[in-house]
């Protein structure tokens, strides 16, 4: 049955509204910064496209804006750029537009999030040298440029530099329609697009922080897609389960006494009971983790598995680091975000019971997801005492080097510290192609839990997507980071 709305009719292909329920409303929408999910999942392959897509299923790098890539020396990769393609505002896309779009968003004072997530901080140079070629020089080999590529949204090079966007314009399927900040974001479909055209002709997205609300529009017909569900909230006619890529960890500021001694890291290691968090809290959606990615990334270690909980262990790497001096009585804040995932306060209750029969003294604070971003990102903020912040990374890429350098080098943006060592592996992994890449970053994964121990790992996680019966879309390990939305029709299969 088809359900009606302001914007027309679910379920039919003619002047339809396409209508997706978010836990939370994008802080921004400018594409530079759509690696982040929140901005992602509107953003990318919906409203911007890069020159290069990876597959999520398999891995592989399929041509997008650009239809074929070589690398022309060990620092250069030379792209060719697809012909008759215009942006939504009529502007021609060409090569000079993809290396407008890269300068812009590695090389500019934009401060991007893909520049330091993706590109490590590190500049490229980049030069159309025709209408349908453009190259990009690194400075060192790189042997997974187009990989990084992929997180590049191209825009018109008549773009702003001095200010991010607060309304894209792209090549992709759906233009944006309008954005009433605290209420919905609009887009309408790209009537000039070069691709196929979407089943929907208009998009609207709402917010709704309670996930059982979320899963109530889908039942109610009030919603056609929504994302992150509740397993309480969750049946087989409301959501779908789908593999995303996310792990949870407790990531350990080792900075800060009791925090900066690694017998107390490790204690608390052995003091979290994975297999219980997974099976009551997280049900079907967690498996307990060893180590920051998931099998199916580059640099997953198969050698690792989840420690198992030891309290009595723990409770003496406590006593030996007390009777040395650390203040292992001092407050511990364990900071987790409300929403970041389903059960998420239960989990840190649990966290901190589990840390307290060990000996340590812990509180939770819950924030909202600007606060959270104020612990999670350099520069981190100062005189809070010793933080153990609840995160959930995903690496939606599949190169081991993209964790690494945001949670494991030193100065990376969500790293409390490192060691030189440390720092030193992942610079030679980085430097790696095919297997070789894999056994480096596979030890490097393991050097971490050994020598560092900045992170307790929690679990590989399943996304639960609001999914109505009246339109069809099969998730994949990149819905929760970017909904095609191009790849959503009526439930009946019908469609332009």
């Amino acid at each position: 049955m088809a359900n009606s709305d302001a914007g027309g009719t679910v379920g039919t292909a003619g002047g339809s509204t396409l209508r997706v329920v978010l836990d939370q409303e994008p802080p921004t929408l400018e594409p530079c910064e759509s690696s982040l999910a929140s901005t992602g999942v509107v953003v990318r392959s919906n409203v911007t496209e890069p020159l290069v897509e990876r597959d999520p299923d398999s891995g592989a790098l399929r041509p997008l804006l650009a239809t074929d890539w070589r690398q022309t020396t060990p620092t250069t990769w030379s792209f060719d750029t697809r012909s008759g393609v215009t942006f939504q505002n009529g502007q021609p896309f060409t090569a000079k537009d993809a290396a407008f779009s890269i300068d812009r968003a590695v090389n500019s004072d934009l401060a991007c999030n893909v520049d330091g997530y993706v590109f490590d901080d590190s500049g490229v140079e980049v030069r159309a040298t025709s209408a349908t070629r453009l190259t990009v020089t690194t400075a060192k080999p790189d042997p997974i440029l187009p990989l990084r590529l992929s997180f590049i949204e191209i825009v018109p090079r008549t773009t702003s530099t001095e200010a991010k966007v607060r309304e894209p314009i792209g090549t992709g399927p759906y233009a944006v329609g309008g954005w009433q900040t605290g209420v919905s974001i609009t887009l309408d479909r790209n009537d000039t697009y070069w691709g196929k055209a979407p089943a929907f002709a208009h998009a609207s997205y709402v917010w709704r922080s309670e996930p059982s609300v979320r899963a109530a529009m889908i039942t109610k017909g009030e919603a056609d897609l929504a994302t992150a569900l509740d397993p309480m909230d969750a049946t087989e006619e409301n959501s779908v389960a789908y593999p995303n890529n996310e792990t949870t960890a407790l990531r350990l500021d080792g900075r800060e006494a009791p925090l900066d001694d690694i017998r107390v890291r490790k204690a608390i290691d052995l003091a979290v009971d994975r297999q219980a968090i997974s099976r009551t809290l997280f049900g079907e959606l967690g498996e307990p983790a060893a180590q920051l990615v998931p099998k199916g990334v580059v640099g997953f270690n198969d050698g690792l598995n989840p420690t198992e909980p030891d309290p009595e262990d723990a409770r003496a790497l406590v006593k030996a680091a007390a009777a040395d001096g650390v203040p292992v009585d001092r407050q511990i804040t364990l900071v987790a975000r409300n929403g970041q995932f389903p059960r998420v306060a239960e989990t840190a209750e649990a966290l901190q019971y589990q840390m307290a029969r060990i000996g340590l003294n812990v509180k939770i604070l819950m924030t909202d997801t600007a606060e959270h971003l104020q612990y999670q990102l350099r520069p981190l903020p100062e005189n809070v005492g010793p933080i153990a912040l609840l995160i959930m990374h995903g690496n939606q890429a599949g190169d081991a080097a993209f964790t690494a350098s945001q949670y494991l080098l030193s100065g990376s943006p969500q790293s409390t510290f490192g060691t030189p060592e440390l720092d030193r592996r992942v610079a030679a992994a980085t430097a790696l192609p095919g297997e070789r890449r894999q056994d480096a970053f596979a030890k490097v994964f393991a050097y971490q839990n050994e020598a560092v121990a900045q992170y307790v790992h929690l679990a590989h996680m399943r996304g639960l997507l609001g999914l109505s019966s009246s339109v069809r879309y099969k998730p994949n390990s990149a819905t929760g980071d970017e909904l095609r939305l191009a790849e959503v029709g009526p439930a009946d299969g019908k469609g332009r």
